[in-house]
């Protein structure tokens, strides 16, 4: 595919970091992203009571809508300060514990329970750690993965996804030679050979 300089980019985990620790998210979108309500009915196929995830998950907003709709939420991001900034800006109450299985990690989950947001890097995540899910919301995880990554993340993805699930993909189109992302451009052919 022809992403031209983007092809070798890639942003440390350091960056991202930094990212939320100087504010620099203007990926986060406080109202939520106009594609997910539009969609919304093509992830949730009138099926209540749905595992959705949501990959390199910032705190999105949509992460609570779907658990005030009764579905259960889980999210994998580097950054504790986001996942914390979530549950803040929500006023929800949750609970901080480590992951066994991943050495670092922590896993933040409401008192509810239906949100459970993983802060480690998405790599360290398996269906045995995370089980399976009925829908995917990648609202900005494709597109910021460097792109020699992006194999390895799909190839992740599929092993998460239950068999009737639902994927739900924002992409953005530009010229990749006039900007060097993230977001990096993800051509449509190159979609259609990662997933199939």
């Amino acid at each position: 595919s022809d992403v031209g300089p983007q092809k070798d980019r890639v942003v440390s985990e350091e960056e991202w970091l930094r990212k939320w620790e100087t504010g620099n998210i203007g990926f986060h979108k406080e109202q939520g992203h106009p594609l997910f309500q539009k969609y919304l009915h093509v992830l949730l196929h009138g099926r209540s009571g749905l595992r959705i995830f949501f990959p390199l998950c910032g705190k999105a907003v949509e992460m609570k809508w779907l658990a005030d709709m009764g579905h259960s939420v889980v999210g994998v991001e580097v950054s504790e300060q986001a996942l914390k900034e979530f549950f803040t800006e929500h006023s929800l109450p949750y609970s901080e514990e480590l992951v066994p299985d991943i050495p670092g990690a922590k896993m933040f989950q409401s008192t509810c329970g239906r949100i459970s947001l993983y802060c480690c890097s998405i790599y360290h995540l398996s269906s045995s750690i995370v089980g399976k899910f009925d829908g995917v919301w990648d609202r900005g995880a494709l597109v910021a993965v460097n792109p020699s990554d992006r194999q390895r993340y799909v190839s992740l993805m599929v092993t998460l996804m239950e068999e009737n699930s639902s994927y739900l993909l924002v992409t953005v189109s530009y010229d990749p030679n006039k900007h060097k992302g993230p977001p990096f451009y993800v051509p449509e052919s190159e979609i259609k050979s990662l997933f199939g």
